[in-house]
């Protein structure tokens, strides 16, 4: 299956399950899952939340090995430079980049892609991969689009939630 293809379908999906009854952290780790499960290089997938307060992200929902940035502060590492640009970062060589936070010796590549809605940064989807150079300009398109698909889901829904 093209990449094209397999885009689409994954697309089709996400779909799916932004049209479930299910709350926003809920439909935001099922897409988690969908993305490392049928992108063969997509080894971790994670949502990073903008906490613009302390200017810092906070893991949200992610499918792969447990990390222990939970908490990134603007400017560190390949996401905190994301969220201080709100541009997209791919790193082909995690090796090369001198201001990487690894999260683990296997991963060899990280993508990262603002969420916006309008103006305003809500976060992003930050995906490392155990292959060197993986992604490329589909994979950049297809997850620019899944973050404008899913910029309504970063807004919490544990409000409405006791502890």
């Amino acid at each position: 299956m093209t990449k094209k293809k397999l885009f689409l379908r994954i697309g089709q999906r996400v779909q799916d399950l932004k049209e479930s009854d299910d709350g926003n952290s809920v439909v935001l780790d099922k897409v988690a899952e969908l993305l490392r499960d049928e992108v063969e290089y997509y080894d971790w997938v994670g949502f990073y939340f903008a906490r613009q307060e302390n200017e810092e992200l906070e893991l949200g929902p992610f499918a792969g090995a447990p990390t222990e940035h939970d908490r990134i502060n603007y400017g560190e590492g390949i996401c905190g430079q994301s969220a201080e640009t709100g541009e997209v970062f791919t790193v082909q060589d995690v090796s090369e980049a001198e201001n990487y936070l690894s999260c683990s010796p296997e991963v060899k590549s990280e993508i990262v892609v603002p969420v916006y809605d309008g103006r305003d940064f809500l976060g992003e989807i930050d995906i490392d991969s155990h292959r060197l150079k993986p992604f490329d300009s589909e994979d950049e398109q297809f997850l620019r689009a899944l973050a404008e698909e899913l910029a309504p889901f970063f807004v919490s829904d544990d409000s409405s939630q006791s502890d």
